[in-house]
């Protein structure tokens, strides 16, 4: 069965740990044109990297890329989404996959499969994907997400905290993670009704979501589920540092 989506990249020029991260070379080739590639592979109707800036624009034009300009003000990717949305015309009910445009070796399958993943589940607004996580240091780390289910794949919560916590394990102060124990880490990759992107637009930045820095939690304030699912494919993490982009050009020559 086709399902009909859209993928949109969101690529900023700035970036404190990385300047011009976009633009970065990784084997002979922009990053955003590896993310662009990747998403191709995914079967949307149409692949969109969204900037606000001129020297993305003209790389991504270069390469042959479809590639839209947007506000210098966004306060975040979702709403630099919204705004592709309108100028693409695309109706309330379609699907937007967002796609970070850092993730130059996300697997296509893991991109269609959030997707597929939200136009099977009629009462969610936005779909997302997990992994578990298997150390206790990242379980502790609040720089990796944390997120907790219903038995239906509807998130509860999300938090930089570990959570859910096992309390008789950590009280007892035994090491490692318990036994059967499978917390999951949030995979920053997400899928969207248009309707619920201009919902999430038009509300004012939640509590929660000030509190943990996280914007998904906007949308758990206001009502809108989000679904979650265990990714399908390993999602290697996206570059941020210098030793990021040296780790994915190190896998790209072992694979190639």
């Amino acid at each position: 069965m086709t399902i009909p989506f859209h993928i949109v990249i969101p690529a900023r020029y700035a970036s404190t740990r990385l300047p011009a991260k976009p633009l970065r070379d990784i084997a002979g080739k922009a990053m955003i044109q590896r993310v662009y590639e990747q998403a191709l592979q995914a079967g949307g109707q149409t692949v969109t990297v969204a900037t606000d800036d001129t020297r993305i624009e003209e790389v991504v034009r270069q390469f042959g890329g479809d590639v839209l300009m947007t506000a210098a003000d966004h306060p975040s990717g979702t709403d630099r989404l919204e705004e592709v949305s309108r100028l693409k015309g695309f109706a309330d009910d379609d699907l937007i996959v967002n796609v970070q445009g850092d993730e130059p070796l996300i697997p296509p399958g893991v991109i269609r499969q959030v997707a597929v993943n939200l136009s099977r589940q009629p009462t969610a607004a936005v779909a997302t994907l997990c992994e578990p996580i298997e150390h206790p240091e990242d379980f502790d780390n609040p720089n990796i997400v944390k997120v907790v289910a219903d038995l239906d794949g509807l998130a509860l919560y999300f938090s930089r905290a570990p959570i859910p916590w096992p309390r008789d394990h950590r009280l007892r102060a035994a090491p490692g993670l318990p036994a059967g124990f499978a917390p999951m880490r949030h995979l920053g990759i997400y899928a969207y009704r248009v309707s619920a992107l201009r919902r999430f637009v038009a509300w004012p930045v939640a509590p929660l979501e000030a509190l943990e820095s996280l914007e998904q939690l906007r949308f758990l304030s206001h009502g809108d589920r989000i679904h979650v699912e265990s990714a399908c494919a390993s999602v290697p993490g996206g570059v941020d540092t210098e030793a990021d982009l040296e780790r994915v050009i190190a896998l790209l020559h072992r694979a190639s």
